[in-house]
């Protein structure tokens, strides 16, 4: 039988004060996630060109907006509740055109037929359809800088060169064909949020 001696008791204070000591930074250590972010002035232009095409956009609730001043390797496809505040971010490929050295950064935008380059501007999404890339969202550009974005059959759909294990594996997406290429999770989440007759907007500030 142990004895509950003052020696003991200042012991085992002391050891279990070690252990506090010992056990804290342990628990501080665990990372946070990082809050989605958008950049003020891309986020002014996106609302900018949903009051413009007010008309021409059914629903105003929720938009998405593709920030391509940011890496492939960084998320910056957010969908965005303008009733809420709640916004998601996103890994999202560009096209291969629109950086032909492949160093993951956009480097310019195309409009033109067979570029294969990422356009900019508001887009209006369209319907869902099974095609070349399974369930895929049409996209109509309601600018000139991505006009031929229909003809183009530039869309939304996911694919496996837009998923985190590519960006572990090489620091770096791969790329479309200018299309907006996603996780296959956040391919699910973009079509039943942003669904059809919503504003998505894409450009680098």
């Amino acid at each position: 039988m142990v004895m509950l001696t003052r020696r003991n008791m200042v012991a085992s204070g002391a050891a279990a004060g070690l252990l506090g000591l010992f056990a804290r930074p342990a628990a501080a250590q665990i990372p946070t996630p990082l809050r989605p972010y958008i950049d003020p002035k891309l986020k002014a232009r996106a609302l900018a060109a949903l009051e413009a095409n007010r008309h021409r956009i059914p629903y105003h609730d929720v938009i998405g907006i593709a920030d391509f001043n940011r890496p492939s390797r960084n998320p910056r496809f957010y969908i965005v509740d303008l009733r809420s505040g709640m916004v998601t971010q996103h890994l999202c490929a560009h096209g291969r055109g629109s950086d032909p050295g492949h160093s993951g950064w956009l480097e310019y935008f195309s409009n033109s037929f067979g570029s294969e380059a990422t356009s900019n501007g508001a887009y209006l999404t369209g319907e869902a359809y099974f095609g070349k890339y399974g369930h895929s969202m049409r996209l109509t550009g309601l600018d000139y800088t991505n006009s031929n974005a229909d003809a183009r059959a530039i869309v939304v759909h996911s694919a496996w060169y837009a998923e985190p294990r590519v960006v572990e594996q090489y620091g770096k997406l791969g790329r479309s064909e200018g299309c907006f290429a996603l996780p296959g999770i956040s391919h699910a989440e973009a079509m039943t949020r942003l669904g059809s007759g919503r504003l998505l907007y894409a450009d680098k500030v």
